[in-house]
């Protein structure tokens, strides 16, 4: 996890899009881009009033919101999944269409807070989770003293133990780490999520309840037609961007059209 701050001025075709004095990631600053992207696509569509005027801050009207979303419903065509296509994800993904699915899992947590080292705090939490994956069993319990001494969660003062989960109970990043997998034992990776980097054991699982095609037939078509509506839209962001004039950030770029 990486978090680069920037405090340049930033511009889409002349606009102004952050001021200089601001401490921005990346991931703002590129949000505030494509937001004027779409702001300024919407304005040429006739969609958005031409007078309408944005501000520095990235802060846009509720006019130029329901401009934008007009303008994406309209460009941003995303075609309806194939039987074939929902019936090969159902076979691939069975495990995250189970209902009652619970773990009980204990965790380190390293937080990212303001002002805080990331890759400092990486190196202190991939050294962690290399202690404990490495421990044989046969001395103290390793995993449950590295998070007194380390975790900056609450469970800390019990060894890590945050008890049988659902998915409901984690935030998502965290569950789709978690969640709709077999892998029991601590994990071989950190786990990212807002809070900060996980070490994650997964003590034991309960897989719940498997759920026919049929059932939730509607579930998988969404999410095929989520994951299609994402990569279109990225696509039609890097068109934009490709006939844009950008100063002070990098973006995705396209010179030919992508969306079909």
């Amino acid at each position: 996890m990486t978090i680069e701050t920037l405090s340049r001025v930033a511009r889409v075709n002349g606009v102004q899009i952050s001021n200089e004095d601001e401490a921005l990631t990346a991931e703002t600053l590129q949000q505030r881009a494509y937001t004027e992207l779409l702001r300024q696509a919407a304005q040429s569509a006739g969609l958005l009033a031409a007078e309408e005027k944005t501000t520095p801050d990235g802060v846009i009207s509720e006019s130029a919101a329901s401009a934008i979303d007009a303008l994406v419903e309209r460009s941003v065509q995303v075609p309806e999944p194939s039987e074939d296509a929902c019936r090969r994800h159902y076979a691939a993904h069975e495990a995250s269409y189970r209902t009652g699915e619970k773990v009980r899992v204990r965790h380190i947590l390293f937080a990212v807070t303001e002002g805080v080292d990331v890759v400092a705090l990486r190196k202190r939490a991939e050294g962690v989770l290399l202690d404990v994956r490495c421990h044989d069993g046969s001395e103290q319990d390793t995993f449950a003293h590295a998070a007194e001494q380390f975790s900056n969660c609450p469970s800390g003062a019990r060894g890590g133990e945050l008890d049988w989960l659902t998915a409901d109970d984690c935030a998502p990043e965290f569950a789709r780490e978690v969640f709709g997998h077999v892998e029991v034992g601590v994990l071989p990776r950190l786990v990212h999520s807002r809070f900060g980097l996980h070490v994650v054991e997964v003590l034991e699982r309960d897989p719940g309840i498997a759920q026919s095609y049929e059932s939730v037939r509607g579930a998988v078509a969404g999410t095929l037609r989520q994951q299609s509506f994402v990569t279109a839209l990225r696509q039609y962001l890097s068109l934009l961007a490709g006939a844009a004039v950008i100063e002070g950030i990098d973006l995705d770029r396209a010179d030919s059209p992508l969306v079909q």
